[in-house]
């Protein structure tokens, strides 16, 4: 019989602006959310939580928020927001919330996230979701959405299941353009031939946005360069990627206007950077298959470099 996740119990692990933006619009839906919260704890229990864009103004006044996943307790459905240089606090954070039947969907960017929590909570637990979407969180509980977005979602382990279109669907009935992958591996691949580029470049060059990056010459043959690597490696790996994508992202990339990736944002603040996700995996997966990346192994050392700069200064 088919499950209604209506009715299941939704753990958000990360109130950043994705667990805060995803968390609240199946809030605002009447779904059973519950919010690990810990600096904002106070001002989101007093003041509730608000999402804003050009097309809605969501205002959720009762936020079922905590300070531990232990008060929290076993989920259903445990959604991980984290940015992935804290994937170590994850085992404790995420083990109060298990059942005998829990799901872990993590929403994370990069590779080898999935792979992670398989190691320590078991691959049959495992979803995976992409998020394509600009969002900022401008003070304690409130994000800010510039433009669209959608979602893909796709299982760690195989092919879909029914609860993989159960997720899906709700989602869909929460105002999340929500669809289903069958190799969501190849579609983190797909993803990462924008996020390697131009998350790095951006930063590397000074903190210039997507517009006055790809207005120089030099910069936009660099990222193009970096999309053929990352295309050439994902094929290496088992996931057909055409050659033609480099220059459709470009293309998609010049619609975007003066855009600043969350990576550059997070670098401007201090934080750190998800060095190994996004750039570091990629690199070694290239290395073991044989793949010449000089562009993406520069790039990296690069961004290792600016951030131990950005961390000691």
């Amino acid at each position: 019989m088919k499950h209604a996740l209506p009715h299941f119990r939704i753990a958000i692990v990360g109130a950043g602006a994705i667990g805060l933006y995803y968390g609240g619009k199946l809030a605002r839906f009447g779904r059973d959310v519950h919010f690990l919260l810990r600096s904002d704890y106070d001002p989101v229990r007093k003041h509730g939580l608000r999402i804003r864009s050009k097309g809605e103004n969501i205002y959720v006044p009762n936020v079922c928020a905590y300070r531990s996943t232990c008060e929290i307790g076993p989920s259903d459905l445990v959604l991980v927001a984290v940015k992935t240089t804290t994937n170590g606090d994850l085992p404790p954070l995420i083990a109060p919330l298990l059942g005998e039947k829990t799901m872990i969907l993590t929403l994370q960017n990069g590779l080898g996230n999935e792979e992670f929590l398989a190691r320590h909570f078991g691959a049959a637990r495992i979803l995976g979701g992409l998020c394509f979407i600009c969002l900022t969180r401008s003070a304690p509980g409130a994000v800010e959405q510039f433009g669209s977005g959608r979602m893909m979602l796709g299982e760690f382990a195989g092919l879909p299941q029914p609860r993989t279109h159960d997720i899906a669907w709700e989602f869909k009935r929460c105002g999340v353009v929500c669809t289903v992958v069958a190799d969501l591996a190849a579609e983190r691949w797909r993803k990462l031939v924008w996020n390697i580029a131009f998350n790095g470049l951006t930063i590397t060059s000074g903190g210039l946005d997507t517009a006055s990056l790809l207005a120089r010459d030099h910069l936009r043959m660099q990222a193009l360069s970096l999309m053929q690597e990352t295309i050439a490696i994902a094929n290496a790996c088992g996931h057909k990627l055409p050659s033609a994508l480099a220059l459709e992202q470009i293309k998609r990339t010049q619609t975007m206007g003066a855009y600043k990736p969350s990576t550059l944002l997070d670098y401007e603040a201090g934080k750190p950077l998800e060095l190994e996700a996004i750039w570091g995996e990629p690199l070694r997966r290239a290395q073991a298959a044989g793949v010449k990346a000089p562009h993406l192994e520069q790039l990296y050392h690069e961004l290792v470099a600016l951030d131990d700069g950005s961390r000691r200064g």
